[in-house]
């Protein structure tokens, strides 16, 4: 018979792995860049929130450092999307799917190297 957090666990270990292949779907299948770092950034930091919260309840991790992990993953996941997505702008990746670019107006555009 199972605990609770044993069935609590494999319950986050199943949530994390769909949310992270979801995130791998949306990688390989969205148009550009930032389609796929939402897929990435939402998704897949999602799933390994999942994961950590399985990890707490089906080892002996201690809570408080699965929670450290989960909180510095949630506060490191949007900041880096954020980066890499203004960078890709700056250097001039083109928005596929976009109907307007409210940035062109405010942002300096960096040139690529040659």
């Amino acid at each position: 018979m199972y605990s609770v957090s044993q069935i609590i666990g494999l319950l986050c270990l199943v949530l994390g792995t769909v949310f992270s292949m979801l995130g791998i779907l949306g990688l390989l299948r969205l148009p550009d860049v930032y389609a796929r770092l939402h897929a990435t950034g939402k998704v897949s930091g999602l799933g390994a929130v999942f994961l950590l919260a399985a990890a707490i309840f089906l080892t002996p991790l201690s809570a408080g450092k699965g929670l450290v992990l989960i909180g510095l993953l949630l506060l490191t996941t949007p900041a880096v999307s954020h980066a890499i997505a203004s960078a890709a702008y700056r250097i001039g990746i083109p928005i596929k799917a976009g109907q307007r670019d409210e940035l062109r107006k405010r942002l300096p555009k960096i040139k690529p190297h040659e």
